[in-house]
């Protein structure tokens, strides 16, 4: 057997994957082509010779891809701020609108010395780790209930402090418990979530509705029940003028400040678009006590 130019594996993969319904063929053949041949981000070079493993490899990959499986759940990586993450089929792989919300976050605190920051319904960890990275001088505490998913974010945790990061903290914990990270209360500066916020029953892409593990993607009836949780966790854990960000669904961006103004202890409560002009997250500052 010989070895086959890249580009007619990449011509062959796009078309399977275009046929399958993925959305972004060509980027993907070309991501999974870059896993199996080991070069990291580096764009592969269409006129590379491939060995007949890597080919298969890379057939039964793109086979699986077609089956609408994350491509995070086939890599095992996902990137976000600027750092690499182990991702598994326990937990949902960061997109790329989270960089917003991570962006706003980051700017919050930016004149804050030492900063204390939360990362509730962490995941992976990404959030949280991707504010260490950002900020070496913040101590940064995530939080999740899934076993799974502690696990997973223990691990590339401990993989950036073995890059030089400042170590966070990961807690497993119920974001709906009124006792969660008590002594943290009036001490926080900010608080960031990406919840489940689905509603239950919604149809969705497979990539979403299958092959993600249903506690990080559904929120309840309404997909508000972890979102309402998340707010009056941060109400308690938030200091006076302290900032939180929230990540939810198009329909919800009317809905969370409703639910933010309920409480009466924020203000400044406004809704941001994604790059796709998407209405993806709400923030809000503490208001001082009354």
């Amino acid at each position: 057997m010989v070895d086959q130019p890249l580009e007619e594996l990449l011509h062959d993969a796009e078309r399977v994957l275009a046929d399958s319904g993925v959305w972004s063929p060509r980027e993907d053949a070309e991501a999974l082509a870059a896993h199996v041949l080991g070069l990291g981000e580096t764009a592969p070079e269409p006129r590379l010779p491939v060995p007949p493993a890597a080919a298969d490899a890379l057939r039964a990959l793109v086979a699986r891809r077609a089956d609408r499986i994350p491509l995070g759940h086939l890599t095992g990586r996902a990137r976000l701020g600027g750092i690499d993450l182990t991702v598994n089929e326990h937990v949902f792989v960061p997109r790329f609108p989270t960089e917003l919300l991570l962006s706003w976050g980051l700017f919050a605190v930016e004149k804050t010395e030492a900063p204390v920051v939360v990362d509730l319904c962490t995941g992976s960890g990404a959030v949280a780790l991707a504010v260490g990275h950002a900020r070496p001088d913040a101590a940064v505490h995530a939080v999740d209930l899934d076993e799974n998913a502690l696990a997973c974010a223990r691990g590339n945790a401990a993989a950036r402090a073995r890059a030089g990061d400042t170590p966070i903290t990961v807690h497993r914990g119920d974001v709906t418990d009124p006792a969660l990270l008590a002594d943290l209360d009036g001490r926080v500066d900010l608080v960031l979530a990406n919840p489940p916020y689905v509603p239950l029953g919604t149809r969705l892409l497979p990539e979403w509705g299958e092959h993600h593990p249903r506690t990080a993607v559904f929120g309840g009836a309404d997909g508000l029940d972890v979102i309402r949780a998340v707010i009056d966790c941060a109400a308690r854990l938030l200091r006076p003028g302290a900032a939180l960000a929230i990540e939810h669904g198009d329909a919800q961006i009317d809905v969370v400040p409703v639910l933010l103004d309920a409480t009466g202890r924020f203000s400044s409560t406004e809704g941001h678009h994604d790059q796709e002009n998407r209405p993806r997250y709400t923030t809000t500052f503490r208001k001082a006590v009354a």
